[in-house]
């Protein structure tokens, strides 16, 4: 499959890895596959991402992620679903917080000490790199750049994703941005 990323995908995964580290995080994630394609210049998912003022919005962006972790990594939708059922996870948050620290329910583990030298891939970062390739296949395309990775973030369901969409960065707002209405229609790999 790597052999079909371009050079711009692959520098925004090679980026995640990099991202990872410096945030002394065990593995890399699909927060770290965004932060990476976030930075990225000069391509077409660039230009859809300046285009839905993500570049503007970046510190929301990296804001709404943190208090994301902080949740344990619930979305958006498992929060509202717990407080239908009268669970307040905000009260809950804090009160784990208040007995074991700040950032406990985010996995902050600090450094660690990495036998390998390389931090493996969360099931969730595999899952946005397997549906870059399905969202390309189902675009007919020979390769997979960096605007499939944005197509699959917003794609599959979790944090990332939620994210993305309350920033206005749906799978339809993306698609728009990097193909107009033309590109509509064509398969929404699943």
């Amino acid at each position: 499959m790597f052999e079909r990323f371009t050079v711009g995908a692959r520098a925004t995964v090679t980026g995640a890895v990099t991202h990872a580290e410096r945030a002394g995080a065990d593995s890399v994630t699909e927060e770290h596959l965004l932060l990476s394609l976030l930075d990225q210049e000069g391509s077409r998912a660039s230009f859809a991402v300046a285009a839905l003022g993500l570049t503007d919005r970046r510190a929301s962006l990296e804001d709404t992620l943190r208090e994301a972790r902080r949740r344990g990594g619930l979305t958006r939708a498992d929060a509202e679903a717990l407080a239908g059922i009268g669970i307040d996870i905000t009260e809950i948050v804090a009160r784990v917080e208040g007995a074991h620290g700040e950032g406990v329910l985010a996995g902050d583990r600090g450094n660690r000490r990495w036998w390998s030298g390389r931090r493996p891939f969360t099931s969730g970062a595999k899952s946005i790199l397997e549906k870059s390739l399905r969202i390309a296949l189902g675009r007919r395309d020979r390769f997979i750049g960096e605007e499939h990775l944005l197509l699959a973030l917003t794609a599959c369901p979790g944090v990332v994703a939620d994210v993305l969409a309350d920033h206005g960065a749906t799978y339809a707002t993306v698609e728009r941005a990097l193909y107009g209405d033309g590109g509509q229609g064509r398969a929404r790999a699943s």
